[in-house]
């Protein structure tokens, strides 16, 4: 493989910018710049092929096998400018033996040298763009290797279950146990059961990588732009004594307990014969129905503007003028913001107790896969009907499938879509 080099941090001015080259040509080609390269790490005069100095850097070398790709690896620690960085990349584009990376080839390297497994490669991509405490946890325990661990168990006894079965076939003649169903039949129940409930709780894995929509509903007028304004600790949303105001559906992002969430101020729920309302009155319903949580602010004695769905909250507007009552709320003076706060986020945190280590709808297509072929090779178990061979083969679908979710098989297809998220340098 070519030898890549790259800027391995965020372009701009800073204390320190690394620049990473791998393959087999990274120490020579660094050499050429500092003389030589140290075993592990030493500070070295970077110079062009004038000799004109071009920075003092730490260069550290990770052996082959001992780094991050696999390869060969050299960091070049520079100072944080940008004339600097530019620089430095001028002098390693001109050299025939380095090629500029492409988006995440470092990675990609990982990957095909054996460093880490697919799963491990979007948990590392999820943990790079997390931005909340709970983002950072769930990234952290993928690409700790969380979900290739659980991979490998399954694996493992249903290459048992496999082996038993196939013993029957191959020696059907000779002296093996007669009725290997029992254990086999329980193998492979005990890895659908786990394979189901990690599949059941990637829905809720996707809503935390991407963020939670909690929409605000209610009639025009009714306090949910100065409820938004209140919780947003700005003005985000113009308030007036107009009913209708808000046309558009406006979104604040919180960082919620650990957890990334987005308000929704969406349009007075309402019959109206102005078309631009209208359409706000539109979208607001559609946003209501696709959000993860709605909260119905209500006048005294008025009926909610849109179905309320189990688990959805809901509360009395403008409270500061009626202090008295239950569930009230009032976005002008801040009565009752705690308690709807704290209602979003304990409700959130019960959804989010049932997140496994899948994360991904790729996940969760070949856990159902591996799921409903495993299913079947039960049924043929346990009809008096079914073949051995045939059941096997079930068997060993499901196994493809469990594989495919560390990228041992049938991944090729998602590789370039994964690895054109990563940034260059990663």
């Amino acid at each position: 493989m070519d030898t890549v080099f790259a800027l391995a941090t965020a372009r701009g001015r800073a204390g320190v910018a690394v620049i990473r080259i791998s393959g087999d040509q990274a120490c020579a080609s660094v050499a050429r710049l500092t003389g030589d390269v140290p075993e592990i790490r030493g500070v070295r005069l970077l110079k062009d092929q004038a000799g004109d100095l071009l920075d003092e850097a730490l260069v550290l070398h990770f052996p082959k096998g001992k780094s991050f790709t696999g390869e060969q690896v050299v960091e070049l620690h520079l100072h944080g400018s940008p004339a600097v960085v530019a620089a430095v990349l001028r002098c390693l584009g001109e050299d025939d033996d380095l090629t500029p990376a492409a988006p995440g080839e470092f990675t990609r390297r990982a990957l095909e040298n054996g460093r880490l497994d697919l799963a491990q490669v979007e948990g590392l991509a999820d943990l790079i763009d997390a931005e909340t405490e709970g983002q950072r946890r769930q990234a952290v325990r993928v690409f700790s290797g969380g979900l290739g661990a659980l991979a490998e168990s399954w694996r493992a006894r249903l290459i048992r279950a496999t082996a038993l079965l196939e013993a029957t076939i191959d020696f059907v003649d000779e002296d093996v146990p007669v009725d290997v169903a029992p254990e086999v039949i329980a193998l492979i129940s005990g890895v659908v059961a786990e394979m189901e409930v990690e599949a059941a709780g990637v829905g809720i894995a996707e809503r935390l990588r991407e963020g939670f929509e909690v929409a605000i509903i209610g009639a025009p007028n009714v306090g949910k732009s100065t409820l938004l304004n209140r919780l947003a600790g700005r003005e985000v949303a113009i308030t007036s004594q107009i009913a209708g105001t808000t046309r558009d559906v406006i979104e604040v992002q919180f960082d919620l307990d650990g957890l990334p969430v987005t308000l929704l101020d969406t349009a007075g729920l309402r019959e109206t014969d102005d078309v631009v309302e209208g359409i706000g009155v539109a979208r607001a319903k559609e946003r209501a129905t696709q959000a993860d949580l709605r909260v119905h602010i209500m006048d005294v004695n008025e009926l909610p503007t849109q179905d309320i769905v189990s688990g959805d909250l809901y509360f009395r507007a403008k409270a500061d003028l009626a202090v008295d009552e239950e569930w009230g709320i009032s976005g002008k003076t801040g009565l009752g913001v705690d308690l709807l706060v704290k209602q979003i986020g304990d409700i959130l945190q019960e959804r989010v107790a049932s997140i496994g280590t899948a994360m991904r709808e790729r996940h969760r297509i070949a856990l159902l896969r591996g799921v409903g072929d495993l299913k079947t090779a039960l049924s043929g178990l346990e009809s008096p009907h079914g073949m051995t061979d045939l059941t096997a083969e079930e068997l060993r679908s499901g196994i493809r499938a469990v594989d495919s979710l560390v990228g041992r098989v049938d991944v090729e297809h998602v590789l370039d879509e994964i690895f054109a998220s990563f940034c260059i340098g990663k």
